[in-house]
């Protein structure tokens, strides 16, 4: 479905027009380090969202979990975040070697507030920064070091909006397909028949994938 012609946006000083400036305290929270609040943060933090764009300005967008603390804070402008084993498709890092340019938005279970952090990025192969994100005696490979330009705490509208956090807003799985067979059916042809044992033999190696490969 295209959009209207008429309701598309082209100009950014129309729509600053009809929203509004932001207020003083928005524009001011930006900063350009990584302060204590910041550091703090990110050491509690077990999941960042990772924003990346290929050389054509194609958005990707990618998860990354790990224990707390487990994206490394090395100096006021500069994190390292661990490579760990998954689907090999290397999409954040394919890009990176393309567009440097990198988003990151960090989470806390039970925090309403997230921290965003936006630079520049490189995937590096680095011995020690590798040994440190070691878990079950599993080095990564290599990881992503982000060189720092603006960072700031976001405030918890969204996650208040959701409830995302809230025991009655969690909903149950089983009430969607499995993984496996959503993928066999979103591969399959059109007008061919889904086979049982394709869902099953996906199901399986999910499972297995998720039992054998998180470190």
């Amino acid at each position: 479905m295209k959009p209207d012609p008429n309701s598309v946006h082209t100009r950014f000083d129309t729509l600053r027009d009809m929203m509004g400036d932001p207020s003083e305290l928005a524009v001011r929270k930006s900063i350009t380090k990584l302060d204590k609040h910041c550091r703090e943060f990110i050491r509690r933090s077990p999941f960042v969202c990772i924003g990346t764009f290929d050389g054509q300005g194609k958005a990707d967008i990618s998860p990354k979990g790990d224990p707390p603390g487990f994206v490394q804070v090395l100096d006021d402008q500069t994190l390292f975040i661990p490579d760990r084993p998954g689907n090999n498709r290397l999409d954040s890092m394919s890009n990176l070697i393309q567009n440097p340019a990198i988003a990151l938005l960090f989470m806390i279970p039970g925090f309403n507030e997230t921290l965003r952090v936006n630079g520049q990025a490189v995937v590096v192969q680095d011995d020690v920064l590798n040994e440190k994100s070691s878990i079950n005696d599993k080095t990564p490979k290599v990881g992503i070091r982000v060189s720092v330009d603006t960072t700031f705490l976001h405030c918890a509208k969204a996650f208040k909006r959701s409830k995302l956090w809230e025991p009655e807003s969690q909903q149950n799985r089983k009430e969607m397909p499995s993984l496996g067979q959503i993928i066999i059916e979103q591969t399959t042809p059109a007008g061919e028949d889904v086979e049982p044992d394709d869902v099953t033999r996906a199901e399986q190696a999910i499972e297995k994938s998720n039992r054998t490969r998180l470190y």
